[in-house]
């Protein structure tokens, strides 16, 4: 029990240090993207029922630093402040999917074409959504100023569904809008995601463990079955992003193919209970049989299309993923992995009112 006990510690420890510099960079990058891309600024591109709005919408959504859940309420925020259905649809799909804190953790366990590959389903996924529940007839409740947000804080983050898009202030100077921008993502959005990224690494420490390393081809070798079974896993499944990326990781390396490991990092984090529940509410039922239906078919045929490139270009991802542990005697990179553990020691360390990692400082600030 103990060997088995060390033995998950060590594959985590592994993990944890080959991914934490580039965890690090991201929320950087996500707290300067803050401040200079406030919300406002994306809710007046998305107002119109057009093309356009949806393309905006999946662009927008690419980097933006939010979690799973905290894209809810900034989605029903743009839909009320006039946004269309498709765009406001689109920004929920291609929001969680990806990020600049993802994409830097999907460098380091996966490999650069899946950098680049993930980002680019994300968009093509969100803009297929929304351009098809634009098409829809509007059955839905109508989006400004309509009621309460009425099922928009159920989804259990600290911070991230507090407040999101209000009516606009005058912004600070950008001196004081980049220190606010970064106790956001190394305070909020930290304390948010954290959890679930030390989720995703012990269940990718597990699977590292005690998964044979040919178990997927193996025992799942058919390439379609493969997909169906990640896309199963995904869509019921509540994790993040960041969190998706070392499951997904581990998976491959013992032989999962590429396109369904990204078929579990598309579906995973843009459909669950509570957006699945939301799209319900907001948008109706046939936009959230459209909404799941074109997310599955998506991730399905671009899966299917990724694995295409792999065997085309003759690149083999096990390879780059096997380097993982690789850098774990690295100073720079152990010392990484303990500032991102004491950073999450300080988010959710008891501190009575301040408890959510410096959130009421970025709100009195109106950022």
């Amino acid at each position: 029990m103990f060997e088995t006990v060390t033995g998950i510690l060590i594959e985590c420890w592994e993990i944890l240090v080959e991914s934490a510099p580039y965890v690090l960079f991201g929320f950087f990058a996500a707290g300067v993207l803050k401040a200079l891309l406030p919300e406002e600024t994306v809710a007046r591109h998305l107002g119109k029922n057009s093309t356009a709005s949806v393309l905006k919408a999946s662009l927008f959504g690419i980097p933006l630093p939010l979690c799973s859940c905290g894209v809810i309420p900034a989605a029903i925020g743009l839909r009320k402040q006039g946004a269309s259905k498709g765009a406001s649809a689109a920004f929920l799909v291609s929001v969680p999917e990806t990020g600049v804190d993802s994409i830097a953790i999907t460098y380091a366990l996966l490999d650069p074409i899946m950098t680049v590959v993930r980002p680019v389903a994300s968009f093509i996924t969100a803009t297929v959504t929304g351009l098809l529940i634009n098409r829809l007839p509007e059955d839905g409740p109508e989006p400004a100023g309509s009621g309460s947000r009425k099922g928009d804080g159920s989804c259990g983050c600290a911070s991230s569904c507090r407040g999101n898009l209000t009516a606009p202030e005058p912004r600070p100077p950008l001196g004081r809008r980049l220190r606010n921008g970064l106790a956001y993502a190394f305070g909020d959005l930290l304390g948010d995601i954290g959890k679930w990224l030390l989720l995703g690494i012990s269940i990718a420490g597990v699977v590292a463990y005690f998964v044979p390393d040919d178990f997927f081809t193996r025992y799942l070798g058919n390439e379609l079955l493969s997909l169906l079974i990640m896309l199963g896993v995904g869509i019921p499944l509540y994790i993040c992003a960041s969190a998706s990326t070392p499951v997904a990781a581990a998976l491959v390396l013992k032989g999962l193919s590429p396109g369904a490991a990204l078929v579990f990092l598309l579906a995973g984090p843009a459909t669950n209970a509570a957006t699945i529940t939301v799209v319900a509410r907001y948008f109706g039922r046939a936009a959230t049989i459209v909404y799941l239906c074109s997310i599955a078919l998506c991730s399905l045929a671009l899966g299917w299309l990724t694995n295409r490139i792999y065997a085309w270009s003759g690149l083999d991802i096990t390879r780059w993923v096997s380097e993982v542990g690789a850098a774990a005697d690295s100073p720079m990179m152990v010392a990484a992995a303990v500032a991102l553990l004491l950073l999450l020691a300080r988010c959710y360390w008891p501190r009575g009112k301040d408890a959510d990692c410096g959130c009421q400082t970025s709100e009195a600030d109106g950022t």
